[in-house]
Formats: C-alpha cells, structure tokens, sequence
C-alpha cells in the first residue's frame, strides 16, 4: 500500500556532503511524521532526525548542526542533508514515515535503506 524508497547514498570523503531523499508513494493520505535513522554495523539502529507535519525538527545530538531535514509534502518526499560528513557517520540510512492512509487506516513504513561510506 505505501513504498519508501531513498536514494542519494555514496562515498564521500570526511569533510565532505551528501543528500539523501526519501520518496513516499501509494494511497497515502498524510505523512505525519518522516523520521531518518541509521544502523552501522554491530551497532543498533539510531534515530537521526525527525520533522512532523508541521515542520518541527529534532537531531540526534551527534548530527546537530551538520545535517538538515526538510520535507516537501504537496509531493511525500524529503531529504536529509548532511554537511562536514565524518567516518562515524558511515552507516545504512533508512527513511522511517508513519500517518494515515485514505480510508482511516494508521500506517508506519520504512524504506530499503541507502549506505553511505565516508572516508578518513
């Protein structure tokens, strides 16, 4: 019924910046909350930032200041983009939305995950 996709992963050097995006289609009637996390390897998944419907932000306090979320929801997509990129910072990044489908029905999707490696 709902499928998320992100895109916008790589390799990129420490220093360096990427945008992620998260597409969202299907009978979605709203997209309440997009949430991005991150999972490294041995590691648990993490929540990295999240904007509502109504444009709040929150940041993992790890990623504050060098990575910006936004939305666009007239389209259900968003972005993460992440500036002054760091080796830990290297990780699966997953696209998390969650909000109601057209006949009332509540919803929470994730995407496939995209990998983005940054080197030292």
């Amino acid at each position: 019924q709902v499928q998320v996709v992100e895109s916008g992963g790589g390799l990129v050097q420490a220093g360096g910046s990427l945008r992620l995006s998260c597409a969202a289609s299907g009978s979605i009637f709203s997209i309440d909350n997009m949430r991005w996390y991150r999972q490294a390897p041995g590691n648990q998944r993490e929540l990295v930032a999240t904007i509502t419907n109504g444009g709040s932000t929150n940041y993992a306090d790890s990623v504050k200041g060098r990575f910006t979320i936004s939305r666009d929801n007239a389209k259900n997509t968003g972005n993460l983009q992440m500036n002054s990129l760091k080796p830990e910072d290297t990780a699966v990044y997953y696209c998390n939305i969650d909000g109601w489908l057209y006949g009332s029905s509540w919803y929470d999707y994730w995407g496939q995950g995209t990998q983005v490696t940054v080197s030292s």
